[in-house]
């Protein structure tokens, strides 16, 4: 598939079949995560794969937007490795985080699956729920399957500003 082509195809999913998702597609997730550019290559991210009853359960307890998938990947970032910006000590773990879950977005619509990317949740509802360490920060929620029997994009979803609106030529 052309990388346009896949770009268009993909959309926020938010009607999933209950249908399981194979482990081998959820390797390929999880070695298109790892694939990721990070910041000087130190690669923070953390990944949880929640697919057990009780980790989709508990999923319910931090965000509204669960969406019932039969999936759902928690993208963390493990802020004692990821690289600070000399200059302010900006921390690279959240654009390490958004790379690597964007790219797990892609590869889950080359496999015939969708998600959406969840930002809205309670973080300590997070790290209580699933005992993550002080040092690891949840950073997104894919929610992510088979797509449902009618499930379509947003009506929004073609609605985009002009590039001369997004994009300053100096």
């Amino acid at each position: 598939m052309e990388l346009m082509d896949l770009l268009k195809q993909r959309y926020s999913l938010r009607q999933f079949s209950p249908k399981k998702v194979e482990r081998e597609k959820i390797d390929a997730v999880l070695a298109a995560a790892r694939l990721a550019p990070t910041a000087v290559n130190y690669q923070p991210q953390k990944i949880y794969v929640l697919q057990s009853e009780d980790a989709r359960r508990k999923l319910k307890g931090c965000t509204n937007y669960s969406f019932d998938a039969p999936l759902a990947f928690l993208v963390c970032y493990d802020k004692n490795e990821s690289w600070k910006r000399s200059y302010d000590g900006e921390d690279g773990g959240p654009a390490d985080a958004c790379i690597t879950t964007t790219q797990m977005m892609l590869m889950l619509v080359t496999l015939g699956l969708g998600s959406t990317w969840v930002g809205s949740f309670d973080p300590a509802a997070v790290s209580e729920a699933y005992g993550l360490a002080e040092n690891i920060v949840p950073y997104a929620i894919l929610p992510a399957g088979y797509p449902a029997e009618g499930a379509q994009p947003s009506p929004k979803h073609d609605i985009r500003r002009p590039v001369e609106e997004i994009a300053r030529f100096l």
